[in-house]
C-alpha cells in the first residue's frame, strides 16, 4: 500500500485532524455573534441545506434535543415544507454560498414570509442576504464542505442561544467536547493496528458498510459515517435506525446471500440509547449472524451526550480516511459530484 501522504495531496488527513480545533475556533465565532435584527415570535426553526452543511444542521437537531422547546428540522430540496410562515425561523446554511438548493429555498423562504439568517463562507447567499439587509454568520473558507462541520454547526448552535431558542446548558459543552477528541486523535491519525479506527477499516474497506443507529440520537452519527464513507473513502454505504429497522429491513436478510456476504454492519451505541433498543439491537446481531462478513460495535468514551456524539462523529471521519487510504483512493476529490453540477449548470 503506498504511504498516505502520497495518496492525500490535498491533505484531508490535516483537516480531519484538526476537527477539535476547528470547534474551539467555531466558539470564538459563535461568542462574538451579535445580532442585528429581533427575531420575535419564533414557532419552529427550519435548517435549509445539503450535504456538510445539512448534517450540520442534524448535529445541532440532535445535540439540543432535550433543551430545545420548539420543531427543529432539516430541509434537504429546492422548497420548505407548507406550513413555513412569518413564525418560522430558516437557517439557511451553504458553505459555498452557491449550493442551487439551498439558492432555491431561501427565495422559497421569501416568499413565505419567514424570518431568515444565512450561515456561509460567500457565494451568491451572501450577496442576496446583503442585498437585502439580511444577516448571515460568516465562517471561515478554505475547506472541503464536509470538512467544516464544526465551523457550520456551531456558529448555528450560537445563532439559536442569541435567539433564545436555547441556554447556555448545551454551548457550554463543546469545550470539553473538544478537549476530549483532542486527547484521542493522536491515536486515530496513526497508521497502526493499535489505531481502532484504522483497524476498523482494515476490516470494512472491502466491503459495503451498513451503519445502524438509534433513532434520533446515533442515527445522525450513522448519516454522517455513511456519507463519510461515500465521499472520503469513495465506497457505498448505507444506513438505517433501531426500532424502525426491525420493522421491515431485518426480513431482507435472507435472500441473495452472496450479496449479503458482502456487507459488514457496523452499530453505533451509546449509553443513552433506550434499554428496548439495546435488546433489539442486540438481538438483531444475533438474528443477523454470520450472514454479513463483518459485525461491528463501535462504542465512545465521553462524559456528556455532546462529547460521545462529536468524538463518534470524528472517529467515523478517521475511519472514512483509512478506508481510502487502504484503496489508495485521493479522499479530497469529488469528481462525480463536480460533474453533476457541471451537466446541470448547462440545464438550468
Amino acid at each position: 500500500m503506498a504511504t498516505f501522504q502520497s495518496v492525500d495531496p490535498e491533505n484531508m488527513y490535516k483537516s480531519i485532524y484538526e476537527f477539535p480545533d476547528h470547534i474551539t475556533a467555531a466558539i470564538t465565532i459563535g461568542e462574538s455573534l451579535s445580532l442585528n435584527k429581533q427575531y420575535p415570535g419564533i414557532r419552529n426553526v427550519v435548517v435549509a441545506g445539503m450535504g456538510g452543511s445539512a448534517i450540520g444542521g442534524d448535529v445541532v437537531r440532535i445535540l439540543v434535543k432535550n433543551e430545545i422547546t420548539i420543531p427543529m428540522v432539516v430541509s434537504r430540496n429546492y422548497t420548505l415544507p407548507h406550513w413555513v410562515n412569518n413564525h418560522t425561523l430558516v437557517i439557511c446554511s451553504s458553505y459555498s454560498g452557491n449550493t442551487e438548493e439551498t439558492l432555491a429555498a431561501f427565495e422559497n423562504a421569501r416568499n413565505k414570509g419567514a424570518q431568515i439568517v444565512g450561515i456561509s463562507t460567500g457565494g451568491i447567499l451572501t450577496e442576496r442576504m446583503h442585498d437585502l439587509e439580511l444577516e448571515v454568520v460568516a465562517i471561515p473558507s478554505g475547506l472541503q464542505p464536509r470538512a467544516a462541520l464544526a465551523i457550520s454547526f456551531v456558529p448555528m448552535m450560537y445563532l439559536l442561544k442569541a435567539m433564545g431558542i436555547i441556554g447556555d446548558k448545551t454551548v457550554n459543552q463543546l469545550m470539553n467536547a473538544a478537549a476530549l477528541i483532542k486527547e484521542n486523535r493522536n491515536q486515530y491519525r496513526e497508521e497502526s493496528n493499535d489505531n481502532p479506527t484504522y483497524a476498523l477499516a482494515q476490516r470494512i474497506y472491502k466491503t459495503i458498510p451498513v451503519i445502524y443507529g438509534e433513532t434520533e440520537s446515533t442515527a445522525i452519527v450513522a448519516v454522517r459515517w455513511k456519507g463519510q464513507l461515500s465521499e472520503n473513502a469513495k465506497m457505498l454505504a448505507y444506513y438505517n435506525e433501531l426500532p424502525e429497522m426491525n420493522h421491515n429491513e431485518i426480513v431482507g436478510w435472507e435472500n441473495n446471500q452472496e450479496l449479503i456476504h458482502q456487507l459488514s454492519v457496523i452499530w453505533l451505541k451509546d449509553q443513552n440509547d433506550h434499554p428496548r433498543t439495546n435488546i433489539r439491537q442486540e438481538t438483531t446481531q444475533k438474528i443477523i449472524g454470520d450472514l454479513s462478513e463483518h459485525q461491528e460495535v463501535v462504542v465512545v468514551k465521553g462524559n456528556s451526550t455532546v462529547e460521545r456524539y462529536l468524538h463518534m462523529i470524528h472517529f467515523g471521519d478517521w475511519v472514512s480516511y483509512w478506508c481510502a487510504i487502504l484503496h489508495e483512493t485521493d479522499p479530497t476529490p469529488v469528481k462525480k459530484i463536480d460533474q453533476l453540477k457541471e451537466i446541470l449548470s448547462k440545464k438550468s
